[in-house]
This record gives C-alpha cells, sequence and structure tokens, in this order.
C-alpha cells in the first residue's frame, strides 16, 4: 500500500497501490506547448501506439500467449526449470504485441523475474525486455532458516519501518531476483496498520540461507453530484426501486461507497432518493455525500482519460471498473490505493472537513493500479520513486484531460485539499525541491529518499518534456523550470510526453526498473512512436540530460 504522501520533514501526501505499493500523494490561454485538445491525443494515429483491445479479443490473446508459453520459454532461451506465466498483453496498431509474463523456477515464483517479449505482426520475436539480466539458477531448494524464523524477522523489520501494528500470516519461499543474483529466500506479508492508520501491507523478503533482510516493499500506494473541488458535474447512477446507487454502468460498473468511519469492510453504497449527490461544501458528518461525489467524478473522468488517450479499458485493460472507499478512518490524512481489494480509499483530512478527494489524487490513485498491472515497479529505491512519478504524471493528465473550469489542469499536485494548511501543493512538477524534501535532479543518493521525494527526478524530467525549461505561465500557474546543466529544453507538448511514458511504462519498464533504464525505456518509446532521429527521441534524451540522468 502506498499513500498519498510520506510523513516527514512535513506532512507530505503520499498516495498507495498494492503489489506495485504507492500513495498520493485554471483554465486559461498559455503560449506554451501545452495548448493542447482536451482529449490529449496525438494528432495522427501512431504505428507503434497500443491499440484498443475489446475483451474478447484480449482474452484470445492472453490464452494464445500462455498456450505457447513453454515454447517461448524455450525460444528465449529460459532453463528447463523455468516456466512463464502471462500477465498482461498489449497489441500497437501496426500489430506488434508484447506479452509481459511473470517466471516461475522449479514451481516457485521468481520476484524480479518478470520480462516483456516483443512479437512483430510477422510472429518474429523482435527483442525481450528483461527485469534481471542475470540466468535464473539456484544450486539448492532447501532453506538454512525455518520460515518462522522469516516471518519474525518480516515483524521486526515492519516495526523499524513504521508498522508497530503489525501481523504476518506465514513465509512462502521465493526465488528473489530484484537485486542481483537470484537466491532462495522466503516473501512474508505484514498485514495490520501502519503507524499513520494506513492499512498494511508490507513485502518482506529474507534470504533462507542467511536470515538476512534483502527488500521490502510497501503493498498499498498511499471518486448529477455537487462536488467540493470540482463543481457541479454529471454522474452516472442505477435506479433501484425509488432510490439512485452511485453506479456507473459505463465505466466497468465502478461503485462509490461510504465506509462511515471504519478502517475496514466495503461500506455501504451510497444511493439518493432524488438523484443528486452531494451539496458542494465540506462537511464533517461521516453521512455526507459530498466526497463521494467527487470520488465518482475522479473515477470517471481518470477512465475517461485513459480509454480516451491510450485505448486503455479500465485499470486492467478488462472493462472491470475499480471501487471507491469514502470517510475512511478518523480525521484520516491521505488516501491509498489497494491492488488486492482493486480499490481506492479516500480519508476525510484534519478535522474531517478536507476529504482527499481531487481530481489528480482520483487519477494518481487510480494509476497506481495501471502500473501494479503492467510494469508493477517495486515500491521501494527508484523503482518506488518511478511508481510514485508515474501517479503524478497520470494524475496530471487526468486534470488536464478533465478540463474542468473549477479545477484546471495544472503540474501541481494535490494543490486543492490543502494538506499542507498553507495553501501549498504537495508536489511541484517543474521544481520538484521546492516541496522542501523532493529531489529536483538525480544523483547516487536518490534511491535512499522516500519514494515521494525521489519521484521528484522522472516528475521534473517529465514537465521538461511537456513544457520545457524556463519561466511561462499555463492556466494562470506559473512555473519556472531549472536544468541541472543549464542548458535550455524545448518542450514537445503533453500530450506526445503522455504517448511516450505510458508506452515505455507498458512495454518496456520492468518491476526493477531504476532511472538510468527508464532513460533506454522512454527512449525505446520515442523511437517506436516517432522515430530514433525524429525531435521527439532527441527531447527525451535532453529532458533527461537535464535532471542528470544519463
Amino acid at each position: 500500500m502506498s499513500p498519498l504522501y510520506a510523513r516527514h520533514k512535513r506532512t507530505t501526501l503520499a498516495i498507495a497501490t498494492a503489489v506495485a505499493a504507492g500513495a498520493l500523494l485554471s483554465t486559461g490561454l498559455t503560449t506554451s506547448a501545452s495548448a493542447q485538445t482536451p482529449a490529449e491525443v496525438a494528432a495522427k494515429p501512431l504505428a507503434a501506439a497500443p491499440t484498443a483491445l475489446s475483451s474478447a479479443a484480449r482474452t484470445t490473446l492472453l490464452q494464445k500467449a500462455q498456450a505457447g508459453a513453454a515454447r517461448t520459454a524455450q525460444h528465449i532461451g529460459l532453463g528447463a526449470k523455468e516456466k512463464l506465466v502471462v500477465k498482461d498483453v498489449v497489441k500497437d496498431a501496426d500489430g506488434t504485441v508484447h506479452t509481459r509474463y511473470e517466471r516461475t523456477y522449479a514451481g516457485l515464483p521468481v520476484l524480479g523475474g518478470d520480462l516483456i517479449v516483443h512479437t512483430a505482426k510477422s510472429g518474429a520475436t523482435e527483442g525481450v525486455t528483461k527485469a534481471t539480466k542475470s540466468a535464473v539458477k539456484v544450486a539448492s531448494l532447501k532453506p538454512q532458516i525455518s520460515a518462522a524464523k522469516a516471518e519474525k524477522q518480516a515483524l521486526g523489520a515492519a516495526r523499524t519501518l513504521g508498522s508497530a501494528k503489525s501481523s504476518a500470516d506465514g513465509a512462502r519461499k521465493v526465488i528473489w531476483a530484484g537485486s542481483g543474483k537470484p537466491v532462495l529466500a522466503y516473501e512474508t506479508v505484514v498485514g495490520g496498520l501502519q503507524d499513520d492508520g494506513t492499512p498494511n501491507q508490507l513485502h518482506v523478503i529474507t534470504d533462507a540461507a542467511s536470515g538476512k533482510k534483502l527488500f521490502a516493499y510497501q503493498g498499498i500506494e498511499n471518486a448529477t453530484g455537487k462536488t467540493l473541488y470540482s463543481g457541479t458535474v454529471t454522474l452516472n447512477s442505477v435506479q433501484s426501486g425509488s432510490t439512485y446507487q452511485l453506479t456507473d454502468s459505463a465505466r466497468g460498473n465502478h461503485k462509490t461507497y461510504n465506509l462511515a468511519r471504519k478502517t475496514s469492510g466495503t461500506g455501504t453504497l451510497v444511493s439518493s432518493t432524488t438523484n443528486v449527490f452531494g451539496t458542494g461544501t465540506a462537511s464533517s458528518s461521516s453521512s455526507d455525500q459530498t466526497a463521494a461525489a467527487d470520488a465518482a467524478y475522479g473515477a470517471a473522468e481518470t477512465w475517461d482519460f485513459y480509454k480516451s488517450t491510450f485505448g486503455r479499458s479500465g485499470i486492467k485493460n478488462n472493462g472491470v471498473g475499480a471501487y471507491s472507499r469514502v470517510h475512511y478512518g478518523n480525521a484520516y490524512v491521505n488516501a491509498f490505493w489497494d491492488d488486492s481489494c482493486f480499490c481506492m480509499t479516500y480519508g476525510d483530512g484534519s478535522g474531517n472537513v478536507d476529504p482527499l478527494t481531487s481530481l489528480d489524487v482520483a487519477g494518481h490513485e487510480m494509476s497506481h493500479g495501471v502500473t501494479a498491472n503492467t510494469a508493477g515497479l517495486n515500491y521501494s529505491g527508484e523503482s518506488g520513486g518511478l511508481n510514485e512519478a508515474t501517479s503524478d504524471i497520470f494524475g496530471t493528465g487526468v486534470e488536464f484531460y478533465a478540463n474542468n473550469s473549477s479545477d484546471p489542469g495544472d503540474y501541481l499536485i494535490g494543490e486543492k485539499i490543502d494538506i499542507n494548511g498553507d495553501g501549498t501543493p504537495l508536489r511541484y512538477m517543474d521544481k520538484p525541491s521546492k516541496d522542501g524534501g523532493s529531489a529536483d535532479y538525480w544523483s547516487s543518493s536518490v534511491g535512499t529518499k522516500d519514494v515521494h521525494y525521489s519521484s521528484g527526478v522522472a516528475n521534473h524530467f517529465f514537465y521538461l518534456l511537456s513544457e520545457g525549461s524556463g519561466a511561462k505561465t499555463i492556466n494562470g500557474v506559473s512555473y519556472n523550470s531549472p536544468t541541472s546543466n543549464g542548458a535550455a529544453v524545448t518542450g514537445i507538448g503533453r500530450a506526445k510526453a503522455l504517448q511516450i511514458w505510458y508506452k515505455a511504462l507498458t512495454t518496456y519498464m520492468t518491476s526493477t526498473t531504476n532511472y538510468k533504464a527508464a532513460r533506454t525505456a522512454t527512449l525505446n518509446a520515442a523511437s517506436a512512436l516517432y522515430g530514433s532521429t525524429s525531435a521527439e527521441y532527441k527531447a527525451v534524451a535532453a529532458a533527461w540530460t537535464a535532471v542528470n540522468v544519463s
């Protein structure tokens, strides 16, 4: 789970997602490259852009890939003890298919062993992108420590990492390949609550020979409605008898529930006798429907953004909607996505009158789900920073896409929810260090920062790629983005930058991608979409150089 923000130095919002954990966290004419259509799509179809797949077509591709998995494993040179399990598939407009696989070794899951096979329309394999370059081979599958000891070690690690109210339900044997030579290990998932009240889903990897902790990441990555943040909006509902239920049948039957201050369960489906949800103002009442209206609206706009911009049908690209829960806990100042329940959860903020249901927060949360179901970026170190940045990038995309005059698109994160109590946003993409903790540029120590601060490098890259460096005003907000080398960067526009980041995420990034590998992934994406000699490719290289990634 990853909350919207981390509690360091200052209250910064961190949003959360399970398995790939992560937390959270002006309408005016602009003279910059951001003057684009609300749909945020490229001017013409791109041969290497993903094409929308019907549920039946996607299922057919997945089944075909799984049926041929043994042959594929042999073709790409995997060992006799290794097997492939299909996770996802992306098909480009030109017929190229990118199939994402998880891997097993002697029947054990290989964590950090995921890979993507790129296949041309002709059926020829064009290449393989692997999370680890090391061959998966383990001399002995007999642990030297017990599962009980690994579980005890994991509970100790959880307490150290801020999860005192924790519990574990056993440890499973795995092969850990996420940080060098593959080794036999145990994975323990620690539940309970984090110290701030956020649900806990800490994955701890313990060496099965030495008992040493090898890795840990958080699996929780911190919705007519009269909303608090987006004005009066149109919502889809379903009539049941004399009441209307907040169910969006046009978007995978997304539902919005009220937890009424509880911290577990689904809650009660939000309903109304008038088909009007909310009042447009905040209320401390746990039965207030304004937060639900914001949550439902945010979910709808996020669904439409992904569908319109990338042809993606829902978080898992299978046409199935998630669900949202509002009024979580008491004065809970955070929001999180949990992939295990496939749901978004929002607290009501300080005094229960500042719900964390703004549009970019909703987009951020659901995007953690997209990451979990594509690249699966580990929520720790540099890959964790990229995970958080991906949610900030697509959350920003949602806000611009919605084109809502009550919440105009900007490159600020969480500017509506006043998490700091002084009117300042949670994060700034043009100059991340303005929040007091985020990194503007890459350094060898970036991976040691909290993921909500190490994300600054990718957020800054995305802003520079979209808008360029220097001073400018976009939708009434002033920006002044610097570069590490002092060189000017010219942006290519947000629409193209989004296409490049999405393609990199879904077809070239893996669970262990770091900043150097992200540079390669986005260059590969730019090359596939626009050509290796294009202005877009050169802009990607320049923007990474500007944030000191080479």
